[in-house]
């Protein structure tokens, strides 16, 4: 019976190391880079108790994970925006000791952190853009044909308000270079440049790994899905730029594709993303939270 029992224990211990660890595990998000979030269009790291990755970066770093959040102009071109980041990226890699760090870019996000990874893939260990604009979005190409002058000047307002409260006022804003480098046109320009990870057919998947860089993505695809969100039936309505094609309210299902594709159709919408309004996103769909979690152990598997 002693014998049993004990060959019962051992082929337990056995089958329980061979499991991946479970998401609350002790080290479960420890990555042997940092990782870094950056934000998306008209987006900050902090206003007041408010983060942009609502509650991402503690979930992260409850796990082991050193978390940086930076913070870049709300609205101006992918260019300026990713040169931003990359001085950012150089502090941190000054103050930690690292030779190398994580991106994780939401919407215009994306295409900030591949520019990082393209002009300086020896800084990088991998990109993982979230809801990225990767081939353009619908909605800016709409904006584009229909804002006034006017209209830019007011917009480059609010994200200059913006990058105030959230404590970085000297970040210049261009709303209008924004909207060119968020339209198809302009990040067709972008890609043709900076094409790492980019998927070459019109839905599929980029390249894994190049140039010593890993690239991710994941995006949602249900515009409403909180009644308690405020910002739902505005996601529905820009939706409709879609004409039917799969999307999150902003960026199309296929545009946020690069490199390998973890999941394109969570049913979450583009703020849903990073766990905004504060937390009220989908009851039924993995926590947004947890996907970051998930994918902070994918990068621990690979060694990054």
């Amino acid at each position: 019976m002693k014998n049993r029992f004990l060959k019962y224990v051992t082929l337990f211990l056995i089958a329980a190391t061979a499991l991946p660890a479970p998401s609350w595990a002790l080290g479960y998000t420890e990555t042997k880079y940092p990782i870094v979030l950056v934000h998306g269009l008209f987006g900050f790291d902090k206003i007041g108790p408010v983060d942009y990755f609502y509650g991402v970066a503690s979930g992260l770093s409850s796990g082991g994970a050193k978390v940086y959040v930076t913070q870049v102009s709300a609205a101006n071109s992918t260019e300026v925006r990713g040169e931003q980041l990359l001085t950012q990226v150089k502090q941190i890699l000054a103050a930690t000791g690292k030779t190398k760090v994580n991106l994780i870019g939401h919407s215009h996000g994306g295409p900030t952190a591949r520019y990082v990874a393209s002009v300086r893939p020896d800084l990088i260990a991998s990109v993982s853009s979230v809801g990225g604009v990767n081939k353009g979005s619908k909605v800016a190409d709409v904006l584009i044909g229909a804002a006034p002058d006017v209209a830019y000047t007011a917009v480059n307002a609010i994200a200059s308000f913006i990058s105030l409260i959230s404590g970085s006022p000297t970040l210049p804003q261009s709303s209008r270079g924004a909207a060119v480098s968020l339209s198809t046109a302009g990040t067709a320009t972008f890609n043709a440049a900076h094409p790492e990870g980019v998927p070459t057919s019109a839905c599929g998947e980029g390249a894994y790994q190049t140039r010593g860089v890993y690239y991710f993505s994941w995006s949602g695809a249900q515009p409403y899905t909180n009644v308690l969100d405020p910002s739902d039936p505005i996601l529905s309505l820009t939706s409709l730029a879609f004409s039917g094609a799969k999307n999150d309210g902003l960026v199309s299902s296929c545009s946020s594709h690069l490199g390998k594709v973890i999941r394109d159709d969570y049913a979450m919408n583009h703020l849903d993303e990073v766990n905004q309004m504060i937390g009220v996103t989908n009851l039924f769909e993995t926590n947004p939270v947890t996907i970051f979690r998930q994918q902070a152990n994918r990068l621990q598997g690979l060694g990054l």
